[in-house]
């Protein structure tokens, strides 16, 4: 079974600047299927609208950050936040629901600045444990999932709290919820603990989505680097995922001139441009 890749708009086709135009030049790259952050400022009908003139999927959203001028990067797991949490995560759900988009990102969030992180782990596990089992009654009541995803705290985000796959998996067993799964990005945990091979097959049951980027450059698949990815797409397609992976990087140049992976990928399948059978034309 082929993969299914699907386009970032918080990342790909940046020269446009209003996610409904990167959402169609994704479709006009072969995309059928689309990811994107919180789309702050897109009214969630302009962007269905362009979702189904174009043919595409939209299959993952992440819920509000919180206040950005005030550092915030999500809020599950953040102590006092609970109440704008749960106001953000409705937020979530309603332009989810508008768009057709069936998995939710529920951002962990940052230990709070001037706090030690060992110090604020067990409360700040409590509260992501709370939320988290708050959200997933919310979402199934939508027939939704929500996902959680660790960030490496060594380059990219000092701070935020949910670091490793380890933790992650931790988490969502306490929380107990079946509607809960991981998202891994293979660039975070790359950085924070390599072994990708056992780590896939490890927590291939938890897997709900998957995101990629080249280590350390956070560009193409194809772009030099720490990782080969003809090897781990072989090894997701005999683990038999047949979730989306997300192609959350930052294009080294032009986003189409840089999507040749994705054309050599599908052509190596025997498919044509889009990711369909041959066979099926």
């Amino acid at each position: 079974m082929s993969l299914r890749f699907s386009a970032n708009l918080s990342w790909l086709f940046p020269q446009l600047p209003a996610l409904p135009a990167r959402l169609e030049a994704a479709a006009a790259a072969g995309f059928g299927a689309v990811e994107a952050a919180w789309p702050a400022g897109c009214p969630a009908e302009a962007l269905r609208t362009a979702a189904e003139r174009v043919g595409v999927r939209i299959v993952l959203l992440n819920t509000p950050p919180g206040d950005q001028e005030a550092g915030e990067m999500g809020l599950a797991a953040v102590p006092g936040r609970q109440a704008a949490f749960r106001q953000g995560l409705a937020a979530a759900v309603q332009y989810a629901k508008a768009v057709g988009c069936p998995r939710i990102h529920l951002m962990a969030g940052r230990v709070p600045l001037g706090a030690d992180r060992a110090a604020v782990t067990g409360e700040m596990e409590t509260t992501f444990i709370e939320n988290l089992r708050y959200a997933a009654d919310l979402l199934a009541q939508e027939d939704m999932i929500g996902l959680v995803e660790p960030i490496n705290n060594r380059i990219t985000d000092p701070r935020y709290f949910l670091n490793t796959p380890h933790q992650a998996a931790a988490i969502l067993e306490k929380v107990g919820r079946p509607n809960l799964k991981l998202q891994l990005d293979l660039f975070h945990c790359q950085i924070m603990d390599g072994n990708l091979s056992r780590n896939l097959e490890t927590y291939f049951p938890l897997m709900g989505h998957i995101q990629i980027a080249q280590v350390p450059g956070r560009h193409e698949p194809d772009s030099p680097g720490e990782l080969s990815f003809p090897y781990i797409f072989k090894l997701l397609e005999s683990l038999g995922y047949t979730g989306y992976v997300g192609c959350e990087y930052a294009p080294k140049g032009d986003t189409l001139e840089g999507l040749g992976w994705l054309r050599s990928y599908w052509e190596s399948r025997g498919l044509q441009h889009g990711g369909t059978s041959k066979a099926a034309e």
